[in-house]
């Protein structure tokens, strides 16, 4: 979840510091610090909130030295406050960490036993208290580094650098990634190549259990028995700019802008020159052909586009699906089928709960598939197959293009999938092909309804409770409404089947709880929602109808207000849906004065579980 960079070169390494945690501020902006070392002694910067703050505290008193390192944070242990912000050091040592040190009380309480007084309520201050207590029985640098990680349970990633030592950075990897930069007389190490991007193009990646040291001129890894190991270095294909917000004044507005032309590329991806017809790679489909079952698995946002596919993989191709959510899927320890296929959905590739649930189903057999946003993560370099949105770098939290790059890909692949085992017709593989090559463009369409949304969200932005409503593969959409009203705008919001409503959301309904329904006019479940709604406003509920112009008309009587959009296809309606329901949590948001960008409490790569 947080962000870790360090650097060890011949310059003033602050500046460069400050922009690599720049680029991880995503990971978590709750605090931020940097630690450097300047005549033998450890120095540090560290303010509560977002990087700004340290940057100004940094610009009134510098901080000087050619080795350093940085680290914006996720809170897990303690409040997120300056004095629980890393680096965390004693006069000896400093250290940054991402992730949660599971035996932190044990290894206390042994610590106070000897004399360690504890300034803080994490569980990263444990580590430099570890290692200080072995330096004081005379054991050197490194190896007292080492001696620390082989008693550390959890998952983490972890730097250090150590007072009257300028030559060199110790590091491990364990759950949690972090990669290496290679330089000209400089090194770097961070937690991912996108923060490295700028200053390198030359990266390897840390594998479980490795440990590095890093000196100016070489990188040596080794594990935890000091075996020295080889990992390969690849040029990275990051972009080394940070993207702007250009004429929005948010990057999640840019972001829900940019989805016709991010749709588009993603889609251009799948499309067979030769034939016009949309095609996935023959590998994946093989893969696909040969399971019995495919089983999909992600977080958050990416979950609801799994539960969109399961309605593509079933209904139009015939292949059994099943989808879970990953921080319980591993858990269970489910059975899994004898060739079967799991595909996982992340947009960072880093999510470690999806990163488990893979190495679970790698474990029994299952053939891997990962569609993700960012190149070169932990999970692609884990999986057999992979499948890259072409989304771009997606800055703002709430995911919006991100999203729906992802069902563009998933509707790809089962469409591809339904005409390998001829499920649907050639006419209807046709049918849904022109779809989805239309989706680009009536995406921009929708945006026109922009200023519609803005004047309905000043009258739902006031309420306390909201409802979504949605049936069949639009459920998944009701769900991912909800989620995004909450993420950005704080307010309680829940998404239902709207079948479901009867079963016990109806009690909710008064006329203080909006309720938002999707439902297209010409979607087969239209008459089952006309019910749903009858049913709230006979309940004095108000409701929001997002729809096209045939459903508007039918049920202008029972809204309270309403989007009325073209007419789409319901195989690609999904994809389409999420815009409006994006746009209305931003202007509630706004209007609300949140940070939309960086939400309270949130991170946009989740790499703790």
């Amino acid at each position: 979840m947080c962000g870790i960079f360090g650097i060890i070169g011949e310059q003033d390494v602050t500046p460069l510091l400050l922009e690599g945690l720049k680029r991880l501020e995503y990971r978590g902006y709750d605090s931020a610090g940097i630690a450097s070392i300047s005549n033998g002694v450890i120095d540090r910067r560290r303010a509560q909130g977002k990087l700004v703050n340290l940057a100004q505290k940094i610009n009134d008193n510098p901080l000087a030295g050619t080795i350093g390192i940085g680290h914006t944070r996720w809170a897990t242990h303690g409040l997120p406050n300056e004095r629980n912000a890393h680096p965390h050091a004693t006069d000896k040592v400093a250290v940054v960490h991402n992730g949660i040190i599971e035996n932190y009380a044990s290894l206390k309480a042994e610590l106070e036993g000897h004399g360690a007084e504890f300034k803080t309520e994490t569980d990263t201050e444990v580590i430099v208290h570890l290692v200080t207590y072995y330096l004081t029985q005379g054991i050197e640098p490194i190896a007292a580094a080492n001696k620390a990680m082989d008693r550390l349970t959890g998952a983490f990633a972890l730097v250090m650098i150590f007072s009257g030592h300028e030559d060199f950075i110790v590091g491990c990897r364990q759950g949690t990634p972090l990669a290496i930069g290679y330089g000209n007389g400089e090194m770097f190490v961070a937690s991912d190549s996108y923060a490295l991007a700028p200053l390198t193009k030359r990266i390897c990646f840390l594998e479980d259990g490795d440990r590095v040291t890093v000196t100016r001129e070489k990188i040596s890894i080794y594990d935890k028995d000091q075996n020295p190991l080889e990992r390969d270095i690849r040029i990275t294909e990051q972009s080394g700019a940070i993207s702007g917000k250009g004429q929005y004044k948010h990057f999640m507005l840019k972001e829900i802008y940019e989805q016709p032309a991010v749709i588009g590329e993603t889609l251009n991806s799948f499309v067979n020159v030769s034939s016009g017809k949309i095609s996935i790679p023959e590998d994946v489909l093989d893969a696909i052909m040969a399971a019995p079952r495919i089983t999909l698995i992600a977080c958050g946002t990416a979950y609801y586009a799994c539960m969109v596919a399961k309605y593509w993989f079933e209904q139009i191709a015939r292949i059994p699906c099943e989808i879970d959510v990953a921080s319980e899927f591993r858990y269970r320890e489910a059975p899994m089928p004898e060739g079967g296929v799991s595909i996982f959905i992340s947009q960072s590739g880093e999510t470690l709960d999806t990163l488990e649930a893979l190495r679970y189903c790698k474990s029994q057999g299952q053939k891997i598939i990962s569609i993700v946003n960012a190149i070169e993560s932990t999970i692609e370099r884990e999986s057999d197959l992979v499948l890259h949105t072409l989304a771009g770098p997606e800055i703002g939290v709430a995911s919006t293009k991100a999203f729906t790059t992802q069902l563009t890909t998933l509707a790809c692949v089962a469409l591809a999938s339904a005409k390998a085992k001829d499920s649907i017709t050639e006419e209807k593989e046709h049918e849904m092909a022109e779809a989805l090559r239309h989706v680009p463009t009536i995406a921009a369409d929708i945006l026109s309804h922009d200023e519609a949304i803005f004047a309905i969200a000043k009258d739902i932005s006031d309420a306390k409770d909201v409802l979504y409503l949605g049936r069949g593969s639009l459920y998944p959409i009701a769900l991912e409404g909800a989620l995004k009203l909450k993420e950005i705008s704080y307010i309680h919001a829940e998404g239902y089947a709207s079948g479901e409503m009867k079963h016990g959301p109806i009690a909710l309904i008064d006329d203080s709880v909006p309720v938002v329904v999707v439902a297209p006019g010409n979607d087969p479940m239209f008459e089952k929602n006309v019910s749903n709604i009858q049913e709230t406003v006979a309940r004095g509920g108000k409701v929001f109808l997002i729809s096209d112009e045939q459903g508007a008309k039918a049920l202008e009587k029972q809204s309270t207000w309403s989007v009325a959009m073209g007419k789409v296809h319901p195989f690609v309606a999904p994809i389409l849906y999420s815009i409006p329901v994006q746009l209305l949590s931003y202007h509630v948001a706004v209007m609300k004065g949140t940070d939309v960008d960086q939400p309270r409490n949130l991170a946009k790569s989740v790499t703790v579980e």
